[in-house]
């Protein structure tokens, strides 16, 4: 049996994996505008949340090839799709889709499997650092200077924030370079690189070079010619160790399922909550401008409040039409909105002051 989606526009938002750390976010946020489905493994876990939200729970595994049925009017995926299964059964219904979950590759093979497609209905591929955050910040900081040549991001993770088993995935990618543009051109470069030191809200933090997806979007969306990601942790010493297990070459010899749990424990050890940080510098000509997003609510709110844009924009509810085919967070046709967005969902921005750079 295969799964099969069909799309009704007075059905509920489908959010798969829509009871786990991220996704009983995005339910909680997006039920008072939307009826919901909320699909996972194991339904009975999700049961608590669907009922105070008024929601139905389902059963859909991804790793089960029994199919899944349903009518929707859009679909979150929430949770790893490896096999593109939920994204297959969208373009094949016409169902506007949202993905907040894939790493670069990844999200290079469903750009691909969906433009092949040819989709009417929107693709909104927001796998961006916070379901697609940053380059949302990035594009407002962009419309305000006229353009976008260099975009940094710069990442604290907190330590102490809850997070769900999928959030460290970027560890099995510690060993493997990638690929950035850097002055218009491209090239590899190996993770936990060029570190820097970089005043996040209220701390210096120690940040290094990261795989993410907006390093691949943001010079195609906005013609940035250099876009740069790092991120650090909110305990030194962790950096530090962390840096120092590169340099044993762990993260190369050590790639596969063999070792996948050593190296996510060297960082997944969820607590009881933390404040989720990430600031995002954009240039353009001689003026720079940059913003701070706080949030102390961590890391899977704001990723919620990532998808939940996208689900508005996929489905016209933000005040602009809903886009045709493939897109992604940052070509937001309204970027001069989305700073009182984040504001709005109790998001803090600190905003750095514009400078212009002087030419003796």
């Amino acid at each position: 049996m295969s799964d099969m989606l069909r799309l009704d526009e007075t059905g509920p938002v489908l959010v798969v994996g829509g009871y786990g750390t991220v996704g009983a976010e995005l339910a909680a946020m997006a039920a008072p505008r939307w009826p919901l489905l909320l699909t996972g493994r194991s339904p009975q876990r999700g049961r608590a949340v669907a009922d105070s939200l008024g929601a139905e729970v389902r059963r859909w595994d991804l790793a089960d090839p029994e199919g899944f049925s349903a009518s929707v009017r859009a679909v979150v995926s929430a949770v790893n799709d490896p096999d593109d299964r939920v994204l297959r059964a969208a373009l094949a219904a016409g169902v506007p889709y949202v993905d907040i979950t894939r790493w670069t590759t990844r999200l290079q093979r469903a750009a691909t499997v969906a433009a092949m497609a040819g989709p009417d209905a929107p693709v909104l591929l927001s796998s961006g650092w916070m379901g697609g955050v940053t380059s949302l910040v990035a594009a407002a900081l962009a419309a305000e200077l006229g353009g976008a040549d260099r975009v940094e991001v710069a990442i604290r993770w907190d330590l102490a924030d809850r997070a769900g088993a999928d959030s460290v995935e970027f560890m099995d990618r510690l060993g493997l370079d990638y690929e950035v543009v850097e002055e218009g051109r491209r090239r590899l470069v190996m993770p936990l690189t060029d570190t820097r030191r970089v005043q996040i809200g209220d701390t210096m933090t120690c940040v290094a070079r990261i795989d993410t997806p907006e390093q691949f979007t943001l010079p195609l969306a906005l013609g940035a010619t250099t876009a740069t990601t790092r991120i650090g942790f909110s305990s030194t010493a962790t950096t530090s160790a962390l840096l120092a297990v590169k340099g044993t070459g762990l993260f190369r010899w050590g790639r596969g399922e063999r070792f996948a749990a050593l190296r996510r424990a060297l960082l997944y050890s969820p607590g009881n909550g933390g404040t989720a940080r990430v600031r995002v510098d954009v240039a353009h000509g001689d003026r720079s401008a940059a913003a701070t997003v706080s949030d102390p609510r961590g890391q899977a709110h704001l990723t919620a409040v990532g998808a939940l844009a996208g689900l508005s924009r996929v489905l016209g509810a933000d005040g602009a039409p809903a886009p045709r085919g493939v897109v992604f967070p940052e070509m937001t046709p309204r970027p001069a909105q989305v700073l009182d967005m984040l504001k709005e969902t109790d998001v803090m921005v600190l905003r750095h002051l514009t400078t212009v750079r002087r030419v003796a």
